[in-house]
């Protein structure tokens, strides 16, 4: 099955876009901000919002002019309120003032709200039909068939945001699905690429959040440490891309130039190149099906000079196999996995647990939950939050063992 597309060409030239922003504060929402200033006339931005930072919120709603800003903290209204004063954006706070803001008329809804909390927002904009820019990994992981049998049924279009995603998507252009051998995710590697593994084991906070290549928020930058970001990518792309999983490989690629590749049936694969920089994919969505002027440096593969690649490393990245058997296994697995691994990267950052037991944690929780009989596939937002309570209830219980053991 394709991605759910069903719109019609867009020429830039013809109209104003209308763009809403969930997660406007975060590293995507930034990034997405900065490409709409630097398009001027293209965009107009009919709300914005976020988990919390009201003075944050405010100052970007007065800088695009926003009709809507909606902060998931309840007790931040009034502070909300304040800072609005004087314009003519309307302030809103709470949970379902998330999700009115995801509702509201838009022509592309950009989800990056981090964690389980993009779940109900992201949803009630696929039930509008909106194009949603996905830029949050948990609606796949967590909910993947519900999200996209949601998008099928409304008629919305999904656009992935995520640089490994979104190269895939452009790549599949170059010839038909049916044609397709099988579609490669790139992986930088970590800063911990090339470290033994007993070396890993001791690696410290601040060692894991140095990563080479991308600047990202502290809980992804520990994903790509442990190579638990590209697990979470497989379970995206299965579901993005309708492949099964053993058509999905992952390739270790320093660089972080070539970011996707698609293996087509005659030999030939059709690779999408690119500095890392988020905005390259920001503005291929923004912009989708046409090409606005992008914000990112110019590749020059001749400053570059050598592009590599290796296999994974299973044995000192065990997160990317705990990854893959989760999405074979299903019923809800890798609800469990993502759920496991924050509690894990948290206690991580807080000095609770080592590198090596984030893994360590996340597999005895799998574990846990699959004696329990708790794990199913979510049929809707509410039954996935609830399998992710219950994991991470279960990988808190797990915590002091899994500590003990992986010193």
């Amino acid at each position: 099955m394709d991605l759910p597309v069903t719109r019609s060409d867009w020429s830039v030239a013809a109209a104003e876009r209308c763009v809403t922003i969930l997660g406007a504060t975060g590293s995507i929402g930034t990034s997405t901000i900065d490409v709409v200033k630097h398009a001027p006339g293209l965009y107009r931005v009919e709300a914005v919002a976020s988990g919390g930072n009201a003075a944050s919120l405010a100052r970007l709603a007065r800088e695009l002019d926003a009709r809507f800003a909606a902060i998931a903290d309840p007790h931040a209204y009034r502070d909300l309120k304040s800072h609005l004063s004087g314009t003519r954006t309307e302030p809103a706070a709470g949970s379902a003032a998330v999700v009115e803001a995801a509702r509201r008329p838009a022509d592309l809804v950009m989800a990056a709200i981090s964690g389980a909390s993009g779940l109900a927002p992201t949803l009630a904009a696929l039930e509008q039909g909106r194009t949603v820019a996905l830029a949050n990994k948990e609606c796949l992981v967590c909910a993947g068939e519900l999200f996209m049998r949601t998008a099928a049924a409304s008629g919305a279009t999904v656009l992935p945001v995520d640089s490994e995603h979104n190269a895939i998507f452009q790549a599949l252009a170059a010839g038909r699905r049916e044609d397709v051998r099988r579609i490669m995710l790139t992986a930088s590697g970590g800063p911990f690429r090339t470290w033994p593994i007993e070396q890993m084991r001791n690696a410290t906070r601040e060692q894991a959040l140095k990563h080479p290549n991308w600047s990202m928020g502290p809980k992804v930058t520990i994903d790509s440490a442990t190579l638990m970001n590209k697990g979470l990518e497989l379970v995206e792309a299965y579901h993005l891309f309708a492949l099964p999983p053993h058509d999905i490989d992952v390739l270790v690629h320093p660089q972080s130039v070539v970011h996707g590749l698609v293996e087509f049936r005659d030999g030939s694969v059709v690779a999408q190149l690119g500095s890392p920089d988020m905005r390259t994919p920001i503005a291929h969505c923004l912009a989708w099906p046409a090409r606005i002027d992008g914000r990112a440096q110019p590749l020059d593969l001749a400053r570059v000079g050598n592009l590599s690649f290796e296999a994974p490393d299973l044995q000192r990245f065990p997160a990317l196999a705990l990854a893959r058997a989760a999405l074979e296994q299903g019923r809800g697995a890798t609800t469990v996995l993502n759920a496991a691994n924050e509690v894990a990267v948290a206690e991580f950052l807080n000095g609770r647990l080592g590198f090596a037991g984030i893994p360590v944690l996340v597999e005895a929780t799998l574990q846990a939950a699959s004696r329990r009989g708790v794990m199913h596939e979510p049929a809707s937002v509410e039954h996935a939050l609830a399998l992710d309570d219950e994991a991470r209830r279960l990988a808190r219980d797990l915590l002091p063992e899994t500590a003990a053991k992986a010193i």
